[in-house]
């Protein structure tokens, strides 16, 4: 059965990023968003349990949305990262880091 994971690099301070706030939308036509889930990172960057897993894991467009600017002590350029996918197989697992500073991020398709 697929899973969808994330977690969050603080790369400016070189550790996890903690208790950042995340959504997780489905996106319909004509641009409709459906928040699925709200989740908080743990003192590991990482949320506790899969944002999605199972049947709740289906093919189709979805965002995650890091709430990063909440984080930052110091000013970030940064507000919120919105980072939109597909899912194609929903028995894969499907991984999506976030490594960010307060002026930059990067993501990929992790495993």
């Amino acid at each position: 059965m697929g899973k969808l994971t994330t977690h969050i690099l603080d790369l400016a301070n070189g550790i996890p990023a903690k208790e950042v706030n995340i959504e997780l939308y489905s996106i319909h036509r004509g641009e409709r968003k459906e928040q699925l889930h709200v989740a908080r990172t743990n003192d590991d960057g990482r949320v506790d349990e899969p944002l999605l897993q199972g049947e709740q894991l289906k093919e189709g467009i979805f965002e995650l949305v890091f709430h990063i600017g909440d984080y930052f002590t110091e000013p970030s350029f940064y507000q919120t990262v919105p980072i939109r996918f597909e899912i194609i197989d929903a028995d894969e697992h499907y991984h999506v880091p976030l490594l960010v500073s307060p002026w930059g991020y990067q993501t990929y398709r992790g495993s």
